[in-house]
């Protein structure tokens, strides 16, 4: 009895933190979980430029890489066939050096295409604090300051929208500074929203968002940040999440790597990300800790 008694107050301590009513009631004594910032339009380490060029490199990235499945789109859109066909060629004049064949192109997998690109890769694994689960690690490469290392999946939820059955026992919605929330559950109800959304807004080829974060290999390598875990004494945050619109003009075959979708689909407003920007250099073996919680005062 006293050894799970102990089990269950770990895995409490790390729980707690999305507990509303607990946050409540401790917000003023637990300063070390929180990010102050004057008000919401200074909530960036990094500019919505940096964001956008970063995704749409990785995102460019992966539609290359792989180029055969993208077919359905490329024959509609021979426009943008010629885009990326300029782009693969130079991707493959290149990586010729490394291979022997080059009748066909070589598919990489998304941690090695992001590695490629970014220059590290991140992973699921057993996180280093005790009964906190699931956390994410740098496996390959270096992460510098100010770098986009993950992104945030899940439902878009606006205020007063329905999430309260999904909410229940969940320890995965974040919320944003001006109340919009993303559920980034990926089982259960939680997971059975998102896909029936998810496949409400395709259109024809294009699919608008990337249903593969709910699986065990994600297409877009850096949708895992819900399982980024909250910084404690011990574990110093090394990462920040920031809020990120997505523009209109944002290229609609890339849509596909977007681990988020709005909840409504009549509002008429830029999709909402979140992406987990580093807050120092992070190497090779080190898991990412963030700030749970941003408060504008």
């Amino acid at each position: 009895p006293a050894a799970m008694l102990r089990a269950l107050r770990r895995r409490w301590d790390v729980y707690k933190y999305r507990f509303v009513p607990w946050l409540a009631l401790n917000l003023r004594r637990k300063r070390r979980t929180l990010r102050y910032v004057p008000e919401s339009s200074q909530d960036k380490i990094i500019s919505d430029e940096d964001v956008f060029e970063t995704l749409l490199k990785i995102f460019k990235a992966l539609f290359i890489n792989d180029f055969s499945r993208q077919a359905h789109i490329l024959a509609l859109f021979p426009e943008i066939k010629c885009k990326y066909l300029e782009l693969l060629t130079v991707e493959q004049k290149r990586s010729k050096v490394n291979s022997c064949d080059h009748q066909s192109q070589h598919v990489f997998s998304p941690e090695e295409v992001l590695f490629s690109t970014l220059g590290f890769s991140i992973t699921r694994d057993r996180s280093s604090l005790v009964s906190a689960g699931t956390g994410v690690f740098v496996t390959k490469g270096f992460v510098p300051k100010g770098m986009v290392v993950s992104m945030y999946p899940g439902t878009v939820y606006r205020k007063h929208e329905p999430i309260f059955f999904q909410s229940l026992g969940n320890p995965f919605i974040f919320r944003c500074i001006d109340g919009v929330l993303i559920d980034g559950n990926d089982k259960g109800l939680s997971r059975s929203v998102y896909r029936s959304c998810s496949r409400r807004d395709q259109l024809g080829p294009f699919q608008m968002s990337d249903e593969s974060w709910l699986t065990a290999a994600p297409q877009n390598p850096l949708a895992v940040g819900q399982y980024v875990n909250n910084c404690s004494h011990e574990k110093a945050a090394n990462v920040c999440y920031q809020e990120f619109d997505v523009p209109g003009y944002f290229p609609v075959e890339l849509k596909q790597y977007l681990p988020n979708i709005v909840y409504s689909h009549d509002i008429e407003s830029h999709l909402r990300c979140v992406v987990l920007v580093t807050l120092r250099d992070i190497k090779q073996g080190e898991e990412l800790f963030s700030n749970y919680y941003t408060l504008v005062s």
